[in-house]
């Protein structure tokens, strides 16, 4: 992978020549997808799905006089194309570059790469890779539609997904769990020797996910087709919409889902509200919750990543964590560390979790793994790796399912260790709080302090956020965003 690590570095280092016109990361990340896919049709020979005239080599004779007024028009014909993954990809598109210089070094620049080397090495990597660089890099505040790789495959390799799975992420974000699951599944079974039917199947139908950001559904549509599973978006793939409205009838029921809801509060707006759901509220990971167990098939499993407040809020929260022990199989939490997300104090958990045939008493025990107390501060001096989670993974055991001859051969490991079982009756004690924790946090109580540049450097990361809190709630409203742009509201 190193080719493509460099490859990376060098098309993350022409971010600075767009800095400089007063494009930001994301902006620049959603550009490079825009010029990016034009190359890698070429690349892959796919450029039958683009019209004629309208291509790679087309955009690069233009003359540096001309060149940006002919990207602009491409981009609007694309948008409006008779392909259903192209006009996705550029729907309502449009360049943030000012200067036809920028965007001629950066067309010059982008046909130098090593692509012998990015074909070899995949150039599904490549992009998984710059989508991460932008994730990692703090003012971008990209971070929070990226969950961290090592996590998800953790999750995945103790979920096991199968090519007869109907796979579901109702918040695809750039869609890191859903090709996670792909790679499991094509490096368990030989995909490539079944028959023509079931290989359709698969590639066509076996995925599906919903994103609420339109640019990141740009970014993750782009992360499927280099993936090869967005070959008809208009049946899988990620859809374009948003899952706590009727959109998600979209998604329809699934037998494995894989998923980390957004953080934050439903605001109230015009749109059309889910009324299938039992219990309403304005906490947007308990609605996706109940989405999630609600829109699993009889024996689905699901794993999904929530913060603590989703264990021990009281009122509507009690209930649907009711709810939730009642219909499903909850076996296994994970409390996960601190400060491997873009916001640095928010604590969270994986819930692991089986549907019931029945509408009661699914839930026996509860095993809780706590890889939170006394594990580093996680950053760039000490990198989040799949190693931090091999001894969940064993610990986990091999049936996906949790199932009660799995959950019977798993070893508590007592008030000193890491791994303990609850039992449905001392949670019912605790008021149906899964908020589970005993060991002794000393890295806690050491007194570290961040060092003052990481401090900075989290306080403008909670600031960007807020920021697009604050657009899309303006937004929500019916405010006009080019209207608020001009009075300076919005960059």
């Amino acid at each position: 992978m190193t080719k493509t690590n460099d490859i990376v570095q060098k098309l993350w280092n022409l971010c600075n020549d767009l800095r400089d016109d007063g494009v930001t990361y994301h902006q620049y990340v959603t550009e490079l997808t825009y010029l990016l896919f034009l190359k890698m049709m070429k690349e892959t020979g796919e450029e039958g799905q683009l019209p004629e005239g309208k291509r790679w080599d087309d955009l690069r004779k233009q003359n540096n006089v001309g060149v940006l007024d002919f990207y602009r028009q491409l981009l609007l014909d694309l948008g409006k194309g008779k392909h259903p993954l192209v006009r996705q990809i550029y729907a309502d598109a449009n360049s943030f570059m000012r200067k036809p210089t920028t965007l001629r070094k950066l067309i010059d620049s982008i046909e130098t790469l090593d692509w012998y080397s990015a074909r070899e090495e995949g150039l599904g990597d490549l992009y998984e890779g710059l989508l991460e660089k932008n994730a990692t890099e703090k003012k971008s505040g990209a971070g929070q539609y990226f969950t961290p790789r090592p996590l998800i495959d953790a999750v995945v390799a103790v979920m096991k997904p199968g090519s007869g799975d109907r796979i579901q992420d109702p918040a695809a974000g750039t869609g890191g769990f859903l090709i996670a699951a792909d790679h499991y599944v094509k490096a368990h079974e030989n995909v490539y020797d079944w028959p023509q039917p079931k290989s359709r199947d698969y590639f066509e139908r076996a995925f599906h996910g919903m994103e609420l950001v339109p640019d990141t559904h740009r970014l993750a549509l782009m992360n499927l087709m280099l993936h090869g599973l967005a070959n008809d978006p208009e049946r899988s793939g990620i859809h374009l919409g948003d899952t706590l409205t009727p959109d998600h009838e979209k998604l329809g029921k699934a037998t494995l889902i894989l998923s980390n809801p957004p953080f934050g509060t439903k605001k109230g707006t015009g749109d059309a509200r889910r009324t299938d759901l039992t219990f309403q509220t304005s906490n947007k990971q308990f609605m996706f919750l109940q989405h999630i167990y609600r829109s699993l098939e009889t024996h689905g499993r699901a794993a999904v990543i929530l913060p603590d407040n989703v264990l021990f809020e009281s009122g509507q929260g009690k209930q649907i964590r009711t709810d939730l022990l009642d219909k499903c199989r909850l076996h296994t939490i994970l409390r996960l560390p601190t400060g491997i997300f873009y916001a640095q104090g928010v604590k969270t958990n994986v819930l692991f979790f089986t549907r019931g045939a029945g509408e009661k008493g699914n839930t026996k025990d509860v095993w809780v793994y706590d890889l939170r107390a006394n594990m580093p501060q996680f950053g760039k001096r000490t990198p989040l790796t799949r190693e931090h989670f091999r001894a969940f993974e064993e610990a986990y055991g091999d049936d996906p399912w949790g199932g009660e001859d799995a959950l019977a051969r798993r070893v508590d490991t007592g008030a000193e260790g890491r791994f303990r079982r609850f039992t449905r009756e001392e949670i019912a004690g605790r008021g149906d709080s899964l908020d589970i924790s005993w060991l002794r946090d000393d890295s806690a109580d050491s007194g570290d302090l961040p060092e003052p540049s990481q401090l900075a450097e989290e306080a403008l990361t909670e600031l960007a956020g807020a920021m697009e809190e604050l657009r899309a709630i303006l937004l929500e409203l019916g405010e006009n965003e080019d209207e608020l742009k001009e009075a300076g509201v919005l960059a």
